[in-house]
């Protein structure tokens, strides 16, 4: 466990810095870069493509290292685990969700969203169960059984909020979730992701570049050429 953390954070991040490249090749991309999630909070990081918001999501997520700093999720300093144990932590306590949905063509919603259970040690039938609660809620108890190929964009969409809240995550890093939806999708996917997340205590943090839905977060933040600051 990181010593003087806030039990009170879902994820912490200290003066994290990450540069590409070595020696006069070296590019810096983010700047001391330092927050603190409360549990259950919604935080909105806006700014330009390029901005490095992406590079933000995947330290905080345990899906690249930083070059100084660290990033403590649930008491632990990821990158003082080991690969295994990272990923048992980020399985445990996050959440993704992405502009693409990123599902495995050949199984269906239901089996997408079954499967971070299933990746967790949890049987089948207790997996499919809460999966299909889950589904339950985003609206597609009647497209369960269908494949990513016979859903439309949204609903492709709502199993991947699913499949990233069945788990019950202390925090989910959401990188433009609503990006590739048109307006209304966008607006029903966001509103179900915002109700399902403060029924279970989850955190998030969103990357958007809509003002509109950064602004229904509880706090905002932007990432100005790698320095994030108040919006």
């Amino acid at each position: 466990m990181s010593e003087g953390l806030n039990m009170n954070m879902s994820l912490v991040a200290k003066n994290i810095s990450k540069t590409y490249g070595e020696g006069d090749l070296a590019v810096q991309v983010l700047h001391d870069i330092s927050l603190e999630l409360a549990v259950g909070e919604k935080l909105a990081i806006v700014g330009a493509s390029g901005s490095g918001k992406s590079t933000l999501l995947h330290l905080l997520g345990g899906l690249d290292h930083a070059s100084q700093g660290e990033v403590i999720l649930a008491g632990h300093s990821l990158a003082r685990l080991s690969e295994s144990d990272l990923n048992k932590l980020r399985n445990q306590h996050l959440g993704f969700i992405y502009q693409f949905h990123h599902l495995l063509a050949e199984f269906s919603a239901l089996d997408n969203v079954a499967m971070p259970l299933r990746i967790r040690g949890i049987d089948n039938d207790e997996a499919r169960a809460m999966a299909k609660e889950m589904l339950t809620k985003v609206g597609l108890s009647h497209r369960m059984d269908h494949r990513p190929a016979a859903l439309s964009g949204g609903e492709r969409q709502r199993v991947a909020v699913a499949r990233a809240l069945v788990t019950k995550p202390s925090c989910v890093l959401a990188d433009e979730p609503t990006g590739n939806l048109d307006a209304e999708t966008a607006d029903t996917v966001f509103d179900l992701m915002l109700d399902i997340a403060k029924s279970q205590g989850t955190a998030f943090v969103i990357v958007t570049h809509d003002p509109l839905r950064a602004a229904r977060c509880d706090r905002v933040l932007r990432l100005d050429h790698g320095v994030l600051k108040a919006h």
